[in-house]
């Protein structure tokens, strides 16, 4: 622990077909993925060392590689979000939408038990700080229609398209630091 009796938390960055996202982990597991945009949005604790030698930012860089290869559809990762309950409950509810699915705001927040909470959900979702791992990408308006997302959504319709067989990626140009 540091002084302030804050995790160390560490990163690094890996180059993707959406951009270049930085990973950051603490002792307990991932703790963010960033936008080049998003600077340090997420309350992260503390500001993170950056590294290499890191073994869950490893196997973030390593799964992300496979999800951007087509060979990976669920993320199998220690994760340490910070978050109120009802933020923490939201993202979770987000981890069982299925690969190529999507998930209204409102059927999101019947899951969590109350249908009236939708709006709720959609700022819990804007506060998720693990975008793609914990994948609110996959949550849509009641009509189907795309809404907020911290990539743009343009990279939101990829990804949904991504996952759908639409959009196709050949991960060889691009690579993670590892």
């Amino acid at each position: 622990m540091n002084p302030s009796n804050e995790p160390t938390l560490r990163s690094t960055t890996i180059a993707t077909p959406v951009g270049e996202l930085t990973l950051v982990a603490s002792p307990a597991g991932l703790r963010a993925v960033l936008w080049e945009s998003d600077g340090q949005r997420v309350v992260l604790g503390a500001t993170p060392v950056d590294t290499d030698d890191d073994p869950v930012l490893h196997d973030a860089c390593r799964q992300l590689t496979e999800y951007f290869a087509g060979t990976r559809t669920e993320f199998d990762l220690p994760l340490d979000p910070v978050g109120t309950d009802f933020q923490q409950a939201t993202w979770n509810v987000l981890r069982t939408i299925r690969y190529g699915t999507t998930m209204s705001y409102g059927d999101q927040a019947r899951q969590l038990g109350d249908p009236n909470k939708a709006r709720a959900v959609g700022a819990a979702n804007g506060k998720n700080p693990l975008s793609i791992i914990v994948p609110c990408h996959r949550v849509v308006g009641s009509n189907g229609s795309l809404t907020g997302f911290a990539g743009g959504l343009g990279v939101k319709a990829w990804l949904l398209d991504f996952e759908r067989g639409v959009q196709s990626f050949d991960p060889s140009p691009w690579g993670a630091r590892q």
